[in-house]
């Protein structure tokens, strides 16, 4: 059968996403799970880990509130599931996975170190889903806008979600003196923070991994707009282990693309080169641009997922990238290149190591209409995160983001008015941050999240750990026997960490009259 991979065509004016979380994520059932060879730091459990994860747990839905914080009747359903082989008493902790944008079943299956840790703490696994998705989908009103179901997404809400099911679920386990550790990744690493600094009372701790905590405007000091490209393009360059030529040759062939999308001699070319599927073309300035924004979007998946071994994490489950996807994805521009052709052919190569990993893509397919994609929601309603790039410190063309412009386009698909400032009001930054306690921020220079991350601590109890060559919270996976000795450390100071917080709540549990 014709196997095809779609292109996703984003507006000129729509708000830019790249948690990925991240991307794609949420249009993937995890069906099949690559085989883990594992080896173990003494502070990891050895087990077999191998297959799908979810037999090893039991899965349940929780009623909530459709809106936490007004007295309205709206309910859901949440979808959880529980992983309780290792928790041996009432008083063992429970490990909390605060669900992002995608199918709960992904990070259940990925959270290494959720699971290698499990049995010498004597913890329960939670992985709870985040609402709008995964099956975690409130009811649709008959007749209601996109914008009208999404109502009640934020994270705000997820929050308010995560701290009722812990309630939920220590009254009725029962549970009520068994400490919470919060973890998450990205987005959900986020959360894991936020849950720790929103409700305190609910949670002893979190490992927040690759969590782009600074990645709003009006934060003091400011986000660093341009830091997400530039990571990617030190990925694709001789100083993390590509091709030398690689990123110099990638930032040369945007011209080439645009200028032969201008024509109609041009735009076969393009059309031939890419094989393009039938009915499916570059023939207007916003189909040129769509196929420009798919093929960079492999170099910024690849860079997040730029992990010393194969795995199909950044992709859903989908498909394996190859260990260091973005060595791989530079080997077709090693070389010295001079005519537009060879400079296309070696896109079309390099892009086919992420989109085309099977070798069975025939073709590949635009998607004429805006995706119905519910993370676009929320960076229009309620943590806007803006982008740019230059093209002088990164290797793509210029493109700065447009608060005025992303507004019409959130306005017109989803019918809310951008609220750019939002999320520095609600969360604040380093200085919140600096009030709380009891969290451990990861991140690793091969990521391009990790310059809106926390990369220094801000306190002796809220820790920042920098990981030599680690790309997107590469400490949450499985343990293997080609991690570096950074990886190994972080974890190790991450559960050093969770032990001494469950040792500090007991002992106050214990004093508690």
């Amino acid at each position: 059968m014709q196997e095809h991979v779609a292109l996703l065509q984003r507006p000129r004016q729509a708000p830019r996403r790249h948690i990925q979380g991240l991307i794609l994520l949420a249009c993937f059932f995890v069906a099949s799970v690559v085989r883990r060879q594992t080896e173990y730091a003494t502070s990891l459990a050895k087990g077999n880990f191998s297959g799908d994860l979810r037999a090893r747990c039991s899965q349940h839905v929780f009623v909530q509130r459709l809106d936490h914080f007004q007295a309205a009747n709206g309910t859901y359903e949440q979808r959880y599931f529980v992983c309780q082989e290792y928790w041996t008493n009432r008083d063992g902790p429970i490990f909390f996975y605060t669900g992002n944008e995608a199918n709960v079943e992904l990070y259940l299956n990925h959270t290494g170190l959720m699971w290698e840790s499990a049995s010498a703490f004597n913890a329960m696994l939670v992985f709870a889903e985040h609402r709008y998705f995964g099956a975690s989908m409130p009811p649709q009103a008959p007749g209601s806008s996109l914008g009208e179901f999404a109502l009640h997404l934020s994270s705000q809400q997820a929050l308010a979600d995560f701290a009722e099911l812990i309630a939920h679920l220590k009254q009725t386990l029962p549970a009520p003196k068994a400490p919470v550790i919060a973890f998450g990744g990205s987005y959900g690493g986020m959360l894991a923070a936020w849950l720790r600094l929103k409700y305190p009372h609910m949670v002893q701790g979190a490992i927040a991994a690759s969590a782009p905590m600074r990645s709003f405007l009006g934060l003091d000091p400011p986000m660093d707009l341009e830091a997400f490209a530039r990571v990617v393009t030190h990925d694709a360059s001789a100083a993390a282990g590509a091709a030398p030529n690689c990123a110099r040759n990638i930032r040369a062939t945007w011209q080439h693309v645009f200028a032969l999308g201008a024509t109609d001699a041009g735009r076969q070319s393009l059309q031939k080169i890419f094989r393009l599927c039938p009915g499916r073309d570059v023939s207007t300035p916003e189909s040129l641009y769509a196929f420009a924004t798919w093929a960079k979007e492999a170099y910024e998946n690849m860079a997040m997922g730029n992990y010393p071994y194969p795995t199909s994490y950044i992709t859903g489950g989908d498909r394996v990238l190859p260990a260091f996807p973005m060595r791989a994805a530079c080997v077709p521009f090693s070389g010295l290149l001079s005519e537009p052709v060879e400079y296309l052919k070696a896109l079309k190569q390099s892009i086919d190591v992420y989109y085309n990993t099977t070798g069975k893509v025939k073709c590949y397919a635009f998607d004429d209409d805006e995706s119905l994609d519910y993370w676009d929601y929320l960076n229009c309603a309620d943590m806007y995160s803006p982008q740019d790039q230059t093209g002088v410190d990164d290797m793509f063309w210029t493109e700065l983001h447009n608060i005025t412009t992303d507004n019409n386009a959130c306005q017109r698909q989803w019918g809310v008015s951008l609220r750019p400032f939002w999320p520095s009001v609600v969360f604040g930054g380093a200085d919140s941050f600096r009030l709380s306690s009891n969290i451990v921020f990861s991140n690793g220079d091969f990521d391009p999240w990790y310059p809106t991350g926390f990369t220094t601590s801000l306190s002796d109890t809220v820790v920042a750990i920098m990981i030599h060559e680690g790309a997107h919270h590469l400490d949450l996976m499985f343990s293997h026997p080609l991690d570096t000795r950074a990886v190994k450390r972080a974890r190790e100071v991450e559960l050093d960490n969770v032990r001494k917080w469950i040792a500090q709540y007991k002992a106050t549990v214990q004093t508690t009259p």
